[in-house]
């Protein structure tokens, strides 16, 4: 089976690595990183657009070289650039990069000189004060390594991030679908519980008999072991790495098992108590009055019958869902379509790839009203972060724009860095021409949980401060966030009118869920927005609102469910 994005995206990210500590051309070294992201936001799998004849070369940051590479590696796994790096270069060094401080450069020097390939030997070598030795290297870069190293190994990645899982899910889902006989198929777990990430997938299946599902499932081209084969459970492992179990269960069952499978165990419990209390027994199997099944056959059907409502499936955490549900009290969670704007995006003049015209006319086309560009503040040099001059350029573009404009609104904004001591990276003169100021920490990461906290709230003290973008800086699997003190954050928010964001970019999701339900009982709004650096990355809304379900999350606590007008005073300091 041709590899998926998130795999394609995987082999030029690693490629990219291995060039940088090579000392390649930096221009080379981010030109595959470009294609990574492009790559990661294609609206169909690589390798059906290629099959379909499309020419990747015309998608932002793929030139015709890389579009030919990367049909390579769609249809084999890698490419010939890798494996000759490869020969040359450790391929287990570039995770050693994930460590905060321990750039390229130093790999290389660290590679070069102590010969070290993978995080054991760095703590050894870091350890045994070998490290302190190499020039450029003292006791304060060796005590930042090993605590890097420490938070590495504390945040190793067990699970599959969402978005991944969701790629691998939905043709698997099609493909079994396609076999005959089959009533129901769905997927259950985590997965259907949108978490941020994923353990291993979990499919049930309703077939007539005579289905062959379970050979049709294991002869799908993405399956590299089957681990148990039964007539009523399979499972496997993909070439990811994931974990696929089928089960098969009666129609009579359906729900209950949907139910059971869905999780999580914490809300399972939870409602099984509730069952006993009626005199009920409810397994994987149907609800039970006796040996009598009284329901089973619909998840709604089973909560109705022993006095609930319906409990969506982002809800079943036992966070207080139940005893909502027995009080017909659940709330009415948003959905895409409510959803009127995307408040954080960037364009060609820092690091994104589309004009300001083409992402309005790719938000038109989702039917949303507005949109506000947020392209970087002059601090984040490394993005092309604009300046007074050029922002302003920027602002006279878009009134151009909105004059030809019929159905969407283009509001201008910026993402402006929080500077160390809390001070905002634009002057107040050019922050008042703005309709929205999103404000975020992109540096200093290692400050003291106080200062780091003290920082955000001295800049939402400034009055053009309207939206504090990935509140925690975290990326999922990848980089804890910085330590700070949320619940003080999400105070001093509700203090001074300010809004959090919901970051929907599937490596982010910041704010986690217990965040948005905190934020929610405090009175703070959340923007729903997806840092969109490419139109199709405006499909990232989806993984936000799923997050945004999971945090409790009502259309009215969601700034960008509202029209540009009550957007507009709600922004207002």
């Amino acid at each position: 089976m041709p590899a998926h994005n998130s795999d394609i995206a995987d082999v030029l990210e690693r490629t990219a690595d291995l060039l940088e500590i090579k000392g390649d051309n930096p221009f080379r070294v981010r030109a595959y990183r470009t294609a990574a992201r492009t790559v990661k936001s294609l609206p169909r799998s690589a390798a059906d657009l290629i099959a379909d004849g499309e020419d990747l070369s015309d998608y932002p940051g793929i030139g015709k070289d890389l579009a030919q590479k990367i049909g390579q590696i769609a249809e084999t796994g890698s490419f010939d650039l890798l494996e000759q790096l490869k020969e040359k270069i450790p391929e287990q060094l570039s995770r050693l990069m994930g460590i905060s401080g321990l750039g390229a450069k130093r790999v290389g020097a660290i590679y070069q000189h102590l010969k070290v390939t993978d995080l054991e030997q760095l703590k050894e070598a870091v350890d045994s004060g070998r490290i302190r030795g190499l020039e450029g290297f003292g006791k304060k870069t060796e005590q930042n390594l090993r605590e890097g190293i420490e938070r590495l190994q504390r945040h190793k990645a067990t699970r599959t991030k969402l978005a991944v899982v969701a790629e691998i899910a939905g043709p698997l889902l099609d493909y079994l679908g396609g076999e005959k006989g089959v009533v129901n198929i769905s997927a259950a777990g985590s997965f259907r519980r949108r978490r941020e990430t994923v353990g291993d997938l979990d499919i049930l299946v309703t077939c007539r008999r005579g289905s062959h599902i379970m050979d049709r499932f294991t002869a799908y081209e993405d399956v590299r072991k089957v681990v148990s084969k039964g007539r009523t459970r399979c499972t496997v492992l993909l070439r990811s790495g994931l974990q696929v179990d089928v089960r098969v269960v009666r129609q009579a069952s359906y729900g209950a098992a949907l139910l059971y499978f869905t999780g999580s165990k914490e809300h399972n419990i939870a409602v099984r108590k509730i069952g006993v209390q009626k005199n009920f027994k409810l397994n994987e199997y149907g609800l039970f009055n006796g040996r009598k099944r009284v329901a089973g056959k619909s998840e709604a059907e089973v909560y109705k019958k022993i006095g609930l409502s319906y409990i969506e499936p982002e809800l079943r955490e036992n966070r207080g869902e139940v005893e909502a549900a027995q009080d017909n009290n659940l709330p009415e969670l948003v959905r895409p379509d409510h959803i009127k704007g995307d408040l954080h995006i960037h364009t060609k003049y820092t690091d994104g790839h589309n004009t300001i015209e083409e992402m309005a006319r790719a938000a038109q086309n989702l039917g949303y009203s507005y949109i506000a560009i947020t392209d970087h503040s002059q601090h984040v040099t490394v993005a092309g972060g604009l300046r007074p001059k050029e922002l302003r350029k920027q602002l006279e573009e878009i009134d151009r724009i909105n004059d030809k404009l019929d159905s969407v609104t283009i509001l201008k904004g910026s993402e402006v860095d929080i500077l160390a001591d809390g001070g905002l990276d634009l002057p107040n003169e050019v922050l008042e021409e703005l309709d929205l100021c999103v404000c975020a920490v992109h540096y200093k990461f290692n400050l003291p949980r106080q200062q780091q906290t003290e920082r955000i709230i001295r800049a939402m003290d400034n009055r053009y401060f309207n939206i504090l973008a990935h509140p925690t800086g975290r990326l999922i699997n990848e980089r804890p966030g910085y330590d700070v003190d949320t619940e003080r954050i999400i105070t001093a928010a509700a203090e001074r009118g300010c809004l959090l964001e919901l970051n929907a970019h599937p490596d982010r999701l910041d704010l986690n869920d217990i965040y948005c339900k905190m934020a929610k009982d405090m009175g703070v709004k959340v923007a729903v927005s997806t840092d969109s650096h490419q139109a199709a990355h405006l499909n990232y809304m989806r993984f936000g609102i799923g997050q945004a379900r999971r945090g409790w999350l009502e259309p009215e606590d969601i700034a960008n469910t509202r029209s540009i007008g009550r957007l507009k005073s709600l922004l207002k300091r």
